[in-house]
């Protein structure tokens, strides 16, 4: 039997970094790596799909040509070196998580562990012990249960992300962030899109203001756009094209293609881990924590995808630094209540804090101020004019608790919004922050100006 300090079972953002983290804080770690190093999000996630994302933004610009003085030009597309280009990178980083966790002398196991008991693990027939460990084994794509499902021309992101060729046509099931960035992507590349959308909205989790205007741009790109529908069979025919039946306004329709995405979510990863036997409740929604990310048994943790908090890869790494601080005793600073995100399409989105919906349902008196790109002379420069910047503010204190954002660069400008929640801004500081000209930021200070 092997001891260390920490077991790590899972090598995704949150395994890895937290195994880098608690070796350089002195911890002896065993890291089981089931899959690949950096787990879906850089194999079959993040950036695969940000390589492909810059593509298809490439693309569009040359496609734009015209807009800035070069005519006549032409150009083709090899999608095999756009699939060998996202291979490199995502090689590259799997390479550099390898030299890091070499680096921090964490001991990294190619197996998946599974509990023998609630402090003995085994992996490959070898048995690890450990005082703590931490559960970081991530998600896998749902799927409806509907009629053809389970087709082999059902694509998961997996499943797309390894095509070699661009689809003629493409329907996709699920207007959420996975759904719309491959739209986003493959509409660029020159297939025909359609995406069905069981909610009223587009991004459900977003702003609903946000959630219209990408819509409207979306579908101004040629990306055929359908909400609250509801998918109930798929079928395939003879010459491999594909029928999605979905009822939407009590009738039923179908749209067909060439090929089909399933993007309704993913589900937490608790398959083959033997929870049973450390004791560990769960359940198919994933492992319950408390703000700790302690679950019901003290020593045991469970971070990221798992726990089905907020499956995003940087709340993730920030978890299993909560973790870390619990098994160390020190008390942190983290606020997992400002959590900046982004979807990559063509234009971006980017939020921080709460939505609109979200304060009304509160009961939040708020002020909202808003600003649109087209009155921004570096979006203007960069002939990226569609966009649009809404702040809220807690009208009793004047405290800045969301911001969201479509357009140019607007996972950064989420991310300029964040840091400045995490310092507490309120409307009236953030009015004595100077922003430079020109910037795209200076939508922020636009939109502030234009608080009602």
């Amino acid at each position: 039997m092997e001891k260390t300090d920490i077991i790590i079972i899972g090598a995704g953002p949150g395994g890895y970094e937290t195994a880098v983290a608690a070796a350089k804080g002195g911890k002896s770690v065993t890291l089981f790596n089931g899959d690949r190093l950096g787990g879906t999000c850089l194999n079959e996630g993040c950036i695969p799909t940000k390589c492909l994302c810059r593509n298809a933004e490439v693309v569009g610009t040359l496609r734009e040509a015209d807009t800035f003085g070069i005519d006549d030009f032409t150009f083709t597309l090899d999608y095999t070196q756009v699939v060998a280009r996202k291979d490199t990178v995502v090689g590259q980083l799997r390479d550099g998580i390898a030299m890091l966790l070499k680096s921090a002398k964490v001991n990294v196991v190619n197996a998946m562990a599974s509990f023998k008991d609630a402090h003995t693990v085994v992996a490959d027939g070898v048995e690890y012990t450990a005082e703590d460990i931490i559960i970081a084994t991530g998600s896998d794509s749902r799927s409806l249960p509907i009629e053809g499902h389970d087709l082999d021309c059902v694509k998961d992101s997996t499943a797309m992300l390894s095509m070699d060729y661009i689809p003629e046509s493409l329907t996709i099931i699920g207007g959420g962030v996975i759904g719309l960035e491959f739209a986003s992507i493959f509409a660029s590349f020159g297939s025909k899109v359609t995406v069905i959308e069981f909610m009223k909205q587009i991004l459900p989790p977003f702003d609903s203001d946000i959630a219209k205007r990408l819509k409207q741009s979306l579908s101004k790109r040629g990306i055929k756009i359908i909400t609250s529908a509801a998918a109930k069979k798929i079928e395939r025919a003879d010459d491999g094209i594909i029928t999605v039946t979905y009822e939407s306004k009590g009738k039923e329709e179908s749209v067909s293609s060439s090929d089909l995405l399933m993007a309704v979510g993913r589900a937490p990863r608790v398959a083959g881990l033997n929870l049973e036997a450390a004791g560990v409740e769960y359940s198919p929604k994933g492992i319950p924590v408390d703000d700790a990310m302690r679950t019901n048994v003290d020593h045991i943790y469970a971070i990221g995808d798992v726990n089905a908090r907020m499956m995003l890869a940087h709340v993730a790494t920030f978890q299993g630094f909560r973790a870390l601080n619990t098994i160390a005793g020190r008390e942190d600073d983290i606020r997992f209540d400002i959590v900046p995100s982004a979807v990559f399409t063509v234009p971006e989105c980017g939020m921080v804090g709460m939505t609109e919906e979200q304060c009304k349902a509160q009961g939040l008196e708020i002020m909202v101020g808003q600003s649109f790109f087209r009155a921004n002379g570096k979006a203007l420069t960069m002939a990226e004019p569609d966009g649009i910047c809404k702040l809220i503010f807690r009208k009793e204190d004047g405290l800045l608790i969301g911001a969201h954002i479509m357009g140019v660069e607007a996972a950064d400008l989420a991310q300029q919004c964040a840091d400045m929640m995490n310092s507490g801004a309120t409307r009236h500081s953030m009015e004595q922050i100077i922003f430079s000209h020109p910037s795209v930021s200076e939508v922020i200070m636009a939109a502030l100006h234009a608080v009602k």
